[in-house]
């Protein structure tokens, strides 16, 4: 089993950053693949961005260039880095993680509200 908990969600007016980040804990060893999604009410959840164990990157393109993602594998942590953020950000993200056996834990997610 593992266990994610994301902090670092908040409110913040269009333009600004924020910065989430993601602590995991329980099998630690068996993680290969972590990221970010983001859900809204009504639509499918997203996917933002992925990071491999040895740091291999992938984006939304509604995100490159804005967003980057980054692991710290001695802390077992991954961090969402957001800047240049639009309302159409605004949204729960939830951090994930992808086992070498292909088992997907989620945390229970964290508010980012973008205003206008």
């Amino acid at each position: 089993q593992v266990q994610l908990v994301e902090s670092g969600g908040g409110l913040v007016q269009a333009g600004g950053s924020l910065r989430l980040s993601c602590a995991a804990s329980g099998s630690i060893s068996s993680i290969n693949l972590m990221g970010w999604n983001r859900q809204t009410v009504g639509r499918e959840r997203e996917l933002v961005a992925t990071i491999t164990g040895d740091g291999t990157t992938t984006y939304a393109d509604s995100v490159k260039g804005r967003f980057t993602i980054s692991r710290d594998n001695a802390k077992n942590t991954v961090n969402l880095q957001m800047n240049s953020l639009k309302p159409e950000d605004t949204a729960v993200y939830y951090c994930n993680a992808v086992t070498y056996k292909d088992r997907l834990f989620s945390g229970q997610g964290t508010q980012v509200t973008v205003s206008s």
